[in-house]
């Protein structure tokens, strides 16, 4: 009667080990898991930063490096003059036009609100190397000039007027700070903590308002492949698509391109 009790409370014994060993094992193989899936990726803090997601605490750029005098896109900011088969030079008013604003090359479609966290950091940084010797636009609310001007046009050319701002170049990275933590921690980076590939672009203002940068009359060969690119009637705006990653710079255009540089006097206040 004794040895048959004994054995059963022997097997007893190990279902009772079985059960409370089985969950513990479960618990091991959850934790990585969720660890894994808790974490901020940078792409996400972009989305979060830009959204001013109701997660974050706080979001804001934090600058590593800055380049004065960075000068950007240049732009064709007149409808040209068709001078071709002229013999003789001729001088022509032209209205001249263009906008300048603060500009984050980030990601595609990257819109940061001026009442965001980010969008106040933004104008916070723009602040700090805001002096009076460089005049920033600091938020994105743009400013320019739109007047009549001047210029000539050579014989048998197109003339019109190029211009190219000039901007303050900061470049950073975002940093993220949640409310709750995840994956043990509250603060994340985009891209990576210490890099620069974020790059806030503040335009430089003259004293009276206006944009700095290089005003200048370029005037085109006709019959030339650079006058085909410029197509007499086209508008400037289609001709600042283009302009942003094809058009030549000041002097750079060649032997069939001439161009004659603007005093900035002339740009009056806006």
């Amino acid at each position: 009667m004794t040895r048959p009790g004994r054995k059963g409370n022997h097997r007893s014994k190990k279902k009772r080990i079985t059960i409370v060993l089985a969950p513990v094992v479960a618990a091991a193989v959850a934790i990585p898991l969720m660890n894994q899936a808790g974490a901020a990726t940078p792409s996400e803090v972009t989305k979060d930063c830009a959204e001013d997601a109701a997660t974050l605490e706080n979001c804001e750029f934090v600058d590593v490096q800055v380049k004065r005098n960075n000068l950007g896109p240049n732009k064709r900011v007149s409808t040209p003059s068709n001078n071709c088969g002229s013999t003789t030079e001729r001088e022509k008013t032209f209205s001249v036009a263009t906008s300048v604003t603060r500009f984050i090359t980030l990601e595609d479609g990257f819109v940061a609100a001026a009442d965001s966290k980010l969008g106040n950091s933004f104008f916070e940084i723009g602040a700090k190397f805001n002096t009076t010797e460089f005049n920033l636009t600091r938020d994105d609310k743009g400013t320019g000039f739109d007047f009549s001007l001047t210029g000539t046009v050579m014989p048998d050319h197109i003339g019109f007027f190029m211009w190219s701002e000039k901007r303050t170049d900061v470049s950073g990275f975002l940093k993220a700070t949640y409310k709750e933590a995840q994956d043990g921690q509250k603060v994340f980076f985009s891209p990576e903590e210490g890099g620069t590939s974020v790059h806030v672009f503040y335009p430089q203002l003259l004293k009276n308002g206006a944009p700095d940068g290089r005003l200048w009359v370029r005037n085109v060969k006709c019959g030339t492949p650079e006058a085909e690119e410029v197509g007499g009637d086209s508008s400037p705006q289609s001709a600042e698509i283009r302009a942003e990653s094809q058009q030549p710079g000041f002097g750079k255009g060649g032997e069939n391109v001439t161009d004659v540089e603007v005093p900035l006097s002339e740009i009056p206040a806006p």
